[in-house]
């Protein structure tokens, strides 16, 4: 038990403890007070050197580096332009919509220059890219620099299928950007959009990648990367560029809906380089076949061929007689589950791999036959004067069926439509009747798969829905 001294004699302690804890406290505040009132007295200059902000991180100096290599591109092209209040919207007018529309009787021909963008990658060649549907009937091609200067450019060469074309430009002192490896994109990394959108001059968007490996149904070739940094129309063909200042896209198209613009697409770098590396040795593609049919693998279907429902892979229906996947001993029933290492989950990973990979050099395809692996070795062989192959590919996801002449106008309706498949994306609904292709009249499925085969390049499809006529265009 504590006596009283001891009580005492700690009640003391605590006290002394409290009064220099209140000295002290006492002490720094007078000290910061004497700190304000120096900064006070102090001259505005010095004042505002002590508050300056720390530098915070910013872009510009990256930019600055990379937006001299992006150019505005204006073409000199005669075009079919429509006496219509439907034209009357600039967006339609830009090259990055396409020509959606396609209405006898409502156009004329007129000369007009369209806006869009380049980027530069060979300076000391001063060949720079672009999107194909940028130049396509182009009877001049008008480059500005960042620099202000404007020059005439020539056309290297162009390839429809993937939507790029390479130009020369005739100058010296040209900066370039360096190609980057789009295969390294992750989603969520950030990236930046240049461009030259409505024609306003450069301007930089910057965002994020949304997705990888999107099929639009658009190209016959396509592995887009999806990001929402703003592409607006007049950027087709700028650059989209990673943090590094690196060219890991070409901006292609936009995806919107009821006037919203808000999902752009790039062609990636791993498909430029493969393509302008073509075009540049050879003034064009060389594009190959492997020679299958080929749809995709659903869970029903894996089931079907004994396979578990989560399996990946495109199923192998049809071989032509003597191709290339013939001599290789690749055989219907087949499952192709990756080329070349990477994985083929859908019909246009594998027509993509075979489409970049030049005539004449092999391609490795992993395949599941009757549930067991196998690889094959398929050398690429030339393809000459093919149909279109993957017009079929473009309208997947929808289930066609003749119509009743009793009752419906003659065409082919359209039963149903997978969601997000190609045919969706295209803009094909349930309930549509395709009553003509390419301006060819199609009455009955079979007419409607020959249409298909015999088509090259773009696709127009007219449409019957429910009391209107709507075009729609793809590729």
């Amino acid at each position: 038990m504590a006596c009283p001294s001891d009580i005492a004699q700690g009640a003391a302690s605590d006290h002394t403890r409290h009064a220099m804890n209140g000295d002290r406290a006492v002490r720094a505040m007078m000290a910061l007070m004497l700190a304000v009132l120096a900064v006070l007295a102090a001259p505005a200059d010095a004042r505002a050197a002590t508050t300056a902000p720390t530098a915070l991180p910013s872009l510009a100096p990256m930019i600055k580096a990379v937006t001299p290599a992006v150019v505005n591109v204006a073409v000199k092209v005669r075009v079919q332009a429509a006496d219509h209040p439907l034209f009357a919207n600039p967006l339609l007018r830009d090259p990055l919509f396409r020509n959606f529309f396609d209405v006898p009787g409502l156009r004329r021909n007129k000369e007009t220059v369209s806006a869009g963008s380049g980027v530069i990658i060979d300076a000391e060649r001063g060949l720079a890219v672009t999107n194909f549907h940028v130049i396509a009937n182009a009877e001049a091609i008008e480059i500005t620099l960042r620099d202000r200067r404007v020059l005439e450019a020539r056309l290297v060469g162009a390839d429809p299928e993937t939507d790029i074309a390479l130009l020369e430009i005739p100058a010296r002192n040209l900066t370039a950007i360096g190609l980057g490896d789009s295969d390294a994109l992750e989603v969520g990394d950030f990236v930046v959009a240049i461009g030259n959108p409505f024609g306003i001059g450069q301007t930089v968007t910057l965002g994020i990648v949304s997705a990888l490996g999107r099929g639009l149904g658009i190209e016959a070739y396509e592995d887009f990367i999806q990001t929402d940094a703003s592409i607006n129309p007049g950027n087709s063909g700028g650059a989209l560029v990673d943090m590094n200042g690196e060219l890991v896209g070409i901006n292609t198209a936009i995806l919107g809906r009821g006037g919203n613009i808000g999902i752009g697409f790039a062609i990636p770098t791993a498909i430029v380089r493969r393509i302008v590396g073509q075009i540049a040795e050879h003034g064009a593609v060389a594009r190959g076949q492997l020679g299958v049919r080929t749809q995709d693998l659903t869970p029903d279907l894996a089931e079907g061929l004994g396979l578990d429902a989560d399996a990946r892979g495109v199923l192998v229906v049809d071989v032509m007689a003597q191709s290339p996947a013939d001599v290789a001993g690749l055989q219907p029933g087949d499952v192709v589950t990756a080329a070349n290492g990477s994985p083929v989950e859908r019909s246009f990973d594998l027509r993509n791999a075979v489409g970049m990979t030049r005539v004449g050099e092999p391609i490795t395809l992993d395949v599941l036959r009757a549930g067991q692996p196998i690889t094959l070795t398929v050398t690429i062989a030339e393809r000459v004067d093919e149909p279109d192959a993957g017009a079929e590919q473009r309208l997947a996801g929808a289930v066609f069926a003749a119509t009743d002449p009793a009752t419906e106008p003659a065409g082919v309706r359209v039963v149903e439509v997978e969601p997000d498949s190609p045919a969706y994306t295209a803009g094909l609904r349930a309930g549509d009747i395709v009553v003509a292709i390419n301006r060819t009249a199609v009455g009955s499925t079979d007419e409607l798969v020959a249409a298909l085969r015999a088509s090259r390049g773009r696709l127009s499809l007219a449409v019957l829905r429910g009391s209107a006529r709507v075009f729609i265009l793809i590729g």
